[in-house]
């Protein structure tokens, strides 16, 4: 009779599984709550404690650790030593070994879990089971997840038993299995420390930037190419996946390396707005954001703030896309478009546009009160080594304008109105490439100067852009706007530019040697000027 050991921390399908291999000639071994389960089924089963003599000890952490268990799993029936050594042991072969790990992950999510109860989820047994028939996966099946179940009963019933490729492949698995265990154990008590004799859990800049990162990435799907055709790429979903980890493409031409690039701009820029908001992006930079009483509004705000630059855009929606939105979206060439969902209405819509790329996903989940580690964590290359930072986030906008951490610095005072045109135009500010200077009302972008490497050039390039393209009398758009920078005005000749094109408010971090002069000149213009110290650059 063939044998099969199980002990399992998931039970979905468990005796469904074990009822499987019953019917198909195995013998049953198994531990603990495993044991328990498939008797209270009706499946007849052998303890491991009947098989090695010994009871289970310690609390449970010696169950399985025995030569009588690990001997039946490890001996290559190819080798006649091996079989030798069975023989004279009383050790029985084991064909099948379905094992997954103790809820490490599940219990280290809870804040508040004791750090001894937490280590009682480091599982020993479990993955010296995994390891040994990953090893010996020539004789020996090994199954770490309830997915794998029906697979592996069919292929016990092909002619020839289960193929050297699906053993390999399960042991592939296995290895996985066991190292994302380890990786994520590994990853949690580097963020423990010891004060006074007590274990202390993380903070969250030590979960952001452990001493040894390890990083656990899943391949959702090779892409045609990087950004140049020379370029090999792939796209890796992170550990938990969410948003652009966890996306569901409704339609359209394969996405591409780029277009995922623009599509998590996209995302980001709409994630600052709590009332339904939009962001067209261009090779990262927005050419357009907005607000709006609907999504359309928005979106349709979005485009036309810079019509021409909108051509063959991406964009980003905070709402779902319904039927008004999808028909101002196909009204002229984009992209691709991500949003939270797509209404059942607005599905024929888009369909309509058969090579637009629609991509729904959960970006919502980047800015709830826990976000998830592969959400607050972002990871940059540099030639041979890895940067890590904490995502920007711009919180102190999250509240109306005017709130405590703000600073008027002129004599003028922002008006209402530019208050709320202020906040917004930080909001977008802070996911424009630096150095950047962009000018906005109250809701939606008017011009934007990206990239630039003098905040004067960028005051220029934005004002260059709105006279060089409206239609309805250049940058005379400008006048009665607000203006926001992403760091300092080390000079005051970056204020007056700004001032020139028509701003009469600015916001910007202040920090400068020079701020008493920049200062100054806004008091000159006559124009309010609001410090946040806090920068945003954006590289």
């Amino acid at each position: 009779m063939r044998r099969a050991v199980l002990s399992v921390s998931d039970k979905t399908g468990l005796v469904e599984f074990a009822s499987g291999l019953t019917r198909r000639g195995f013998e049953l071994v198994s531990t603990g709550g495993t044991a328990a389960t498939l008797a209270a089924a009706g499946l007849a089963v052998v303890g491991v404690s009947d098989v090695t003599g010994f009871p289970e000890m310690m609390d449970g952490r010696v169950k399985t650790l025995h030569p009588l268990i690990h001997g039946g799993i490890l001996a290559r029936r190819t080798h006649d030593e091996d079989l030798s050594a069975a023989r004279t042991h009383g050790i029985a072969l084991v064909d099948l070994v379905c094992v997954n790990l103790y809820p490490f992950a599940r219990t280290a999510a809870q804040p508040d879990v004791a750090f001894d109860d937490l280590l009682e989820q480091v599982d020993i047994g479990g993955p010296s089971l995994v390891r040994a028939a990953a090893k010996n996966f020539r004789d020996v099946l090994v199954v770490v997840s309830p997915n794998d179940y029906l697979q592996v009963l069919a292929a016990l019933d092909e002619a020839g038993g289960p193929s050297l490729s699906l053993r390999f492949d399960l042991a592939r698995r296995a290895f996985a299995h066991t190292a994302h265990y380890d990786r994520t154990i590994a990853g949690t008590l580097d963020g423990v420390r010891i004060e006074n004799s007590q274990f202390r859990r993380h903070t969250t800049a030590e979960v952001l930037a452990p001493t040894h990162l390890t990083v656990e990435a899943t391949k959702i799907q090779d892409l045609r190419y990087g950004e140049n055709p020379h370029q090999p790429a792939a796209w890796y979903a992170l550990d938990p996946a969410v948003a652009l980890g966890s996306p569901v493409v409704l339609q359209g031409k394969e996405l591409s390396f780029t277009n995922l690039l623009d599509l998590d701009a996209a995302a980001r820029i709409v994630l600052e707005f709590g009332e339904p908001a939009a962001a067209v992006i261009k090779h990262t930079n927005p050419c357009g954001a907005a607000t709006g009483a609907t999504v359309a509004e928005a979106y349709v705000r979005a485009r036309d703030a810079d019509s021409l630059a909108a051509f063959g855009g991406i964009v980003g929606l905070n709402r779902p896309i319904d039927a008004d939105a999808a028909r101002a979206i196909v009204s002229t060439f984009i992209e691709a478009v991500i949003a939270p969902i797509v209404t059942a209405e607005a599905r024929p819509i888009l369909a309509t546009k058969a090579n637009m790329r629609v991509v729904t996903a959960d970006i919502l989940a980047a800015d709830q009160h826990e976000v998830p580690l592969a959400l607050r964590r972002e990871l940059r290359s540099v030639l041979g080594a890895l940067l890590v930072q904490e995502r920007d986030r711009v919180v102190e906008a999250k509240e109306p304008w005017p709130i405590g951490t703000l600073r008027v610095v002129t004599k003028r005072q922002p008006t209402a109105d530019e208050w709320r045109a202020l906040q917004f135009a930080w909001r977008v500010m802070t996911h424009v490439k630096s150095n950047s200077v962009i000018f906005t009302d109250a809701v939606r972008t008017l011009a934007i100067g990206a990239g630039q490497m003098s905040r004067i050039d960028a005051a220029h390039v934005a004002r260059a852009k709105a006279a060089g393209w409206k239609s309805t009398g250049g940058a005379e758009e400008l006048k009665g706007s607000v203006a926001a920078s992403d760091a300092f005005f080390p000079f005051r000749d970056g204020l007056d530019a700004v001032v020139a094109a028509g701003a009469t408010a600015v916001v910007q971090p202040g920090g400068s040697v020079r701020d008493p002069e920049v200062i100054a000149a806004a008091d000159e213009h006559g124009i309010a000027m609001v410090f946040t110290g806090r920068r945003h650059f954006r590289h």
